[in-house]
């Protein structure tokens, strides 16, 4: 299952007020926003979704490959390793061990890694240990 995805856009303001718009039908509308300086890509980054709900993200100052994220949700630690040792041995790149982010929640428990085409894949678990 998918928990969250992110793409990469040439101006995040634009795309913002774009994705606001056509969003709202939807139900939709921007949930969080991530000034420059707090992001990991020294872009701005805005969170869509329903409350409650998964988040479609929208950042600038991100290449096209690698600022395209998709997070797959684990049930647990152990599947959130064995997707990362998975991923490396098929030849995926590393992009971050697994572990605890407490920058983005108290049980945020994921790994990252590029697949062959740079795209930044993440396997995530809010369960605790």
């Amino acid at each position: 299952m998918i928990d969250h995805m992110g793409v990469a856009v040439a101006d995040a303001g634009r795309s913002k007020a774009f994705y606001e718009a056509a969003l709202k039908p939807l139900g939709m509308k921007c949930l969080t926003e991530v000034p420059a300086d707090e992001s990991g890509s020294g872009g701005a980054a805005y969170g869509f979704g329903v409350e409650g709900g998964g988040e479609f993200w929208v950042g600038d100052n991100e290449a096209v490959g690698e600022g395209t994220h998709v997070a797959f949700r684990a049930e647990t630690r152990a599947q959130v390793d064995a997707f990362y040792e998975a991923a490396i041995g098929a030849g995926g790149r590393d992009h971050g061990a697994p572990g605890l982010r407490p920058n983005y929640g108290p049980n945020y428990y994921a790994a990252f890694v590029f697949d062959p085409d740079g795209i930044n894949l993440e396997a995530v678990c809010y369960a605790e240990e």
